[in-house]
């Protein structure tokens, strides 16, 4: 059986893990202390990865898994409850966390470099706290979803879900809103995070 769904949640989770990469990267590296031109060129490749986090996990790929892929886990396999209503807590709770990166991100940008540390810190547990979020539905619930889920299931899964059109996904076609977000991403970060000079 072609389980679509899950290669399109997977392939997802690859793209949002490296992602997270790069901005931990970026994070590590800083802005040139040097350059007027490369602090604002930083802050503005930062504002666009948390923007990518939050516009398409939190607007596309979320609310998938919970109002589709979840309750049919649970009807099947209700010894998982447990770590779904965990991950439901981290997906209601995501969008206020990258929205309080955003915040952390320009009260450095416009108040000063005392303002650094906690952004750094917030990114730090932000990523651990994602990383470990798809761990755990790839670890817990999509094997049960493999396991039990019928063909019916799977085919409102796969038709749900091959509509998702990733920004940095090539798989299939993106939107040419999003290739604006993933070239500024990508020409304008610095190496080895993009083709950028830095």
């Amino acid at each position: 059986m072609n389980h679509e769904a899950l290669r399109v949640i997977r392939d997802e989770h690859a793209t949002l893990a490296a992602m997270l990469q790069s901005l931990t990267q970026m994070v590590r590296r800083g802005p040139d202390p040097e350059g007027k031109g490369d602090r604002d060129l930083y802050f503005d490749v930062v504002r666009a990865m948390l923007f990518y986090i939050d516009e398409f996990p939190e607007k596309h790929h979320h609310p998938k898994e919970s109002d589709l892929l979840f309750p049919r886990v649970v009807r099947v396999a209700p010894h998982v409850m447990s770590a779904i209503d965990q991950l439901e807590r981290d997906h209601m709770g995501g969008e206020m966390r990258v929205r309080e990166l955003m915040h952390l991100l320009m009260a450095w940008e416009y108040l000063g470099d005392t303002r650094r540390q906690a952004f750094e810190e917030e990114v730090t547990r932000y990523v651990d706290f994602y990383l470990q979020h798809m761990r755990v539905e790839e670890t817990v619930v999509l094997p049960e979803a493999e396991k039990h889920l019928t063909e019916a299931d799977w085919h409102a899964l796969n038709a749900a879900f091959a509509t998702n059109q990733d920004p940095l996904n090539h798989r299939i076609p993106r939107d040419a809103q999003f290739d604006r977000l993933f070239t500024q991403i990508v020409m304008r970060a610095p190496a080895p995070v993009g083709l950028g000079q830095g």
